[in-house]
């Protein structure tokens, strides 16, 4: 008898915050709702591995880093989260390895692509690139800026005072994404034809000029697309850390309309739903 858990998951950050602080409630509620019957694993960003990142750096060194850990878990098929960065990681994966997903879960992805752009969305990110050679404390508040409506405050998911070690290393990690999404060839045809269900999470305060069009244009990518809009948040204050409750109740549902190849039973979701 097969005993491994249901649904398993591999869960990456995006490029501020590392993978257990930005996951730990989102998959301690997960564990509430689906016992074990769920594995889920937070992955820290390949970027983020070395002082520096990779002189070759590129989102196919994410999703390299993605197979690895599968590998090294016994996955051969999994469930794939991923935000800002590490949606684009994710998105990337998708591409690479198609037959190795049960789903897709988009938490507002940095970038989705270099096709399809509208005006306001390639006036945006020339606004991203003039962020290179700012110095980092200007370049970590005008980036944090622009992920916004306007009118909108926000700042990093980091408390005041001293700065922990890791921070540090977040504008190269930037700089090295914003370097890979100029250059980065995401097959569009590839994603046309995933036929797991897909599910996206976009803050209402979030720009959208940003991810709002990103949700857009992957709603006609992806056949099996959901969205769902979290109203009051936005990309530095999302879903998935602030109401991770209501995230994991989510991704049940996306979860329990995918049981994996070997035949095994869907779980039985406990807890009321938000």
């Amino acid at each position: 008898m097969n005993t491994s858990p249901a649904h398993r998951a591999i869960l990456l950050p995006g490029s501020v915050l590392p993978a257990t602080p930005a996951y730990g409630a989102l998959i301690s509620s997960l564990h509430d709702r689906l016992g074990e019957s769920v594995h889920a694993v937070s992955k820290d960003l390949e970027v983020y591995a070395s002082p520096t990142p990779p002189p070759d750096y590129s989102l196919d060194t994410e999703a390299a880093g993605v197979a690895r850990m599968a590998d090294a878990l016994g996955w051969e098929t999994f469930h794939l989260v991923g935000y800002s960065g590490g949606g684009a990681s994710v998105l990337a994966f998708a591409a690479k390895h198609p037959e190795r997903l049960e789903s897709l879960a988009l938490l507002e992805p940095a970038w989705a692509g270099n096709w399809g752009w509208s005006p306001a969305h390639r006036a945006l990110w020339e606004q991203y690139q003039e962020l290179e050679g700012l110095e980092p404390d200007e370049f970590m508040a005008r980036f944090v800026r622009l992920g916004v409506r306007p009118g909108v405050t926000a700042g990093l998911p980091v408390p005041g005072g001293e700065q922990p070690p890791w921070m540090a290393l977040r504008p190269a990690g930037i700089r090295a994404f914003l370097t890979t999404f100029a250059t980065y060839d995401l097959d569009r045809d590839v994603l046309t034809r995933f036929d797991k269900p897909v599910y996206f999470a976009l803050g209402a305060l979030s720009n959208p000029d940003d991810y709002g069009e990103i949700a857009d244009r992957l709603s006609g990518v992806f056949p099996r697309f959901r969205l769902e809009v979290f109203p009051g948040r936005h990309h530095f204050d999302p879903p998935h850390r602030t109401e991770p409750d209501h995230v994991a109740a989510s991704l049940a549902r996306l979860w329990a309309g995918c049981p994996r190849a070997s035949g095994m039973t869907e779980p039985t979701l406990t807890g009321e739903e938000p």
